[in-house]
This record gives structure tokens, C-alpha cells and sequence, in this order.
């Protein structure tokens, strides 16, 4: 039976999960159609459809596992169930990752400004940077199920044995968490560097344009300003999301801290819907198409009071003739 405060933190969850689906389907619907619309895909609409997408998918996998282990934690002991969302996990978690970490280096090369010559030599290629990072999420695939598959037979062994031999699983436990998370961490840590760098580079160039412009806020400034606070934004919901991973991951240790391991979904469910409306209201063109559905909408609902109205005073008008 789950305490108020277990439910509360559920409708947390479930409500972040419903907001992170609706954003990061609108996300990639308007990448999708632009495409339509211009007979191309653009390399950020590419990066962006991909990443909304796998946050779907992620979404959705934090759901599911988590009402499992709350609601029904015995179907992990028997069939084939551990095994396939372990497997699902590896690939949209590090998919998602791989997104993010892409945009970040995106966004750094075309905006950024830094004048040394690795920066210069990767900033003319940045066409050839996507397709570089794509095969090294495949190589970290490739290292990564062989660790999926071996920490699930050692689970099944050892379910079989003593609390003994339970402890030392215990003790083996963080050591294999960090060999299988490796790929992430490193990918992590890259979209990190790149998004410091970046704001570096937006401190920089908002310092020496408020030393040479006077008088009224330039608009660059402020568009420099807000692609910081974006960034500063992302990272820290970006830190969450591992944090709320990680909290999920002690709770092996902690199997009866019921309210602990839904208040780690919470925190893991902030960064996917989170930062899918930090990209809308800082993308002029998802933005634009937001405040249109939003117009669309408020339009329809305008549409049908009114209809309703006239139904209703007709309806009096008949009953009054029949009288």
C-alpha cells in the first residue's frame, strides 16, 4: 500500500511524463513537417527529431519500469522481462544522450568563437562531426551489451545463492554500473564541456559588446544573455537526470525504499520535459509554431462556446413556439 506522500510523488511523475510526451512530440511534428514542407532535412532538425523522439521512448521505459518494481516487482524474477528492458534501456538511454550531446557540439561550433586552430579545423567540418559521433555510439553499443549480459546471468546466479554471496554481489555492484555506463559518462562529459565552453564563449562576446555599445541594450546582448541562461538551464537539468539515475541505481542496495526510488523517477523524469520546453521557447521556429497551435486552439474553443450558445438559444426559441 503506497503512503500519500509515494502517491503524490507518482502524480509528479505521471504529470511530467504526459508534459514530456506532449513536448517532444510537438518538437519533432514541426521538424517533421518543415522537412515536408522544404524537402529536406536539415543536420539540427535531424539531431532535434532524433532527440524528441528518443525522449519519447525514454519516457516511456522510466514508466514502465518504475510501476514494475513499485506495483509488481515479481515479474522481474521470472521470464524474460529483466532482459529486454535492460537491453531497450542501453539503447534509448545512450540514444537520447548521444542527441543531446550532439546538439550541444552543434550549437558550440556555429556559435561559439574561439581562435585555436582545432576549434577553426573542427568548425570546417562540422558536417563530418555527426557522422563521427554516430559511430561512436554504435562502438559504445558494441562494449556495452556484453556487460548487459553478463551482469544478467550473474544476477540469475546469485538470486539462487546465499545472503553471503548476495553481499558480494553488493560490492560488485557500483564497480560494473560504472563499466556499463561508460559510453554515457564520457558523452556526459563531452556535451558538458562543450556547453561550458560555449558560455564561455557567450560571456566573452556579451562582455565586449556591453564595453562598446552605450546607451540602449543591444539586441544581440540579450539574445547572447538568453542562450545562456538556456545552456545553464540544460546542464543543470542534465545533472538532475543522472542524479535521478543514480539514486535509482542505489536503491538496489535499498530494495524495501520504496518512496526513495519514486522520488529518483521523479528526478530522472524532469530532464526529458524540462528541457524539451526550454528548446521550444528558445527556438524561434518551434516558438512561432507553439504560440500558433496555442492561437489555433483558443480559436476552436472560441468556435465551440459560440456554437454551443446558438444551439442553446434556438432550443429555447422552438420550446418557446411549441408553447
Amino acid at each position: 500500500m503506497l503512503s500519500i506522500l509515494e502517491g503524490l510523488l507518482i502524480f509528479i511523475v505521471v504529470s511530467e511524463s504526459i508534459l514530456g510526451v506532449l513536448g517532444n512530440g510537438f518538437i519533432g511534428l514541426v521538424n517533421c513537417i518543415d522537412c515536408v514542407k522544404n524537402k529536406k532535412f536539415s543536420m539540427v532538425g535531424f539531431i532535434l527529431t532524433g532527440l524528441a523522439t528518443s525522449r519519447i521512448c525514454l519516457i516511456l521505459i522510466i514508466i514502465t519500469d518504475g510501476f514494475i518494481k513499485i506495483f509488481s516487482p515479481d515479474m522481474y524474477s521470472s521470464g524474460n522481462l529483466i532482459d529486454y528492458i535492460s537491453y531497450l534501456w542501453v539503447i534509448i538511454n545512450q540514444s537520447s544522450i548521444w542527441f543531446a550531446t550532439s546538439l550541444s557540439i552543434f550549437y558550440f561550433l556555429k556559435i561559439a568563437n574561439f581562435s585555436h586552430h582545432i576549434f577553426l579545423w573542427l568548425k570546417g567540418r562540422i558536417n563530418s562531426v555527426l557522422p563521427f559521433l554516430m559511430g561512436s555510439l554504435f562502438i559504445s553499443w558494441l562494449f556495452t551489451f556484453p556487460q548487459i549480459v553478463k551482469i544478467i546471468n550473474d544476477n540469475r546466479m546469485k538470486s539462487r545463492n546465499t545472503t553471503r554471496q548476495l553481499n558480494m554481489q553488493k560490492s560488485e555492484f557500483f564497480t560494473k554500473q560504472i563499466l556499463l555506463n561508460l559510453g554515457v559518462i564520457l558523452l556526459f562529459t563531452l556535451c558538458l564541456i562543450t556547453c561550458f565552453l560555449l558560455i564561455i564563449s557567450l560571456w566573452r562576446h556579451n562582455r565586449h559588446m556591453q564595453l562598446n555599445v552605450t546607451g540602449l541594450r543591444d539586441p544581440s546582448t540579450e539574445a547572447h544573455v538568453k542562450a545562456m541562461k538556456i545552456l545553464l538551464s540544460f546542464i543543470i537539468l542534465f545533472i538532475l537526470y543522472f542524479i535521478g539515475i543514480a539514486i535509482e541505481i542505489s536503491c538496489f542496495i535499498l530494495p524495501e525504499n520504496k518512496l526513495l526510488f519514486i522520488f529518483g523517477m521523479m528526478t530522472t523524469a524532469i530532464y526529458p520535459w524540462g528541457h524539451s520546453f526550454i528548446l521550444i521557447l528558445g527556438n524561434s521556429k518551434l516558438k512561432q509554431a507553439s504560440l500558433k497551435t496555442l492561437q489555433q486552439l483558443k480559436c476552436c474553443e472560441a468556435r465551440r462556446l459560440l456554437t454551443a450558445a446558438q444551439i442553446h438559444v434556438g432550443g429555447n426559441g422552438c420550446f418557446r413556439r411549441i408553447i
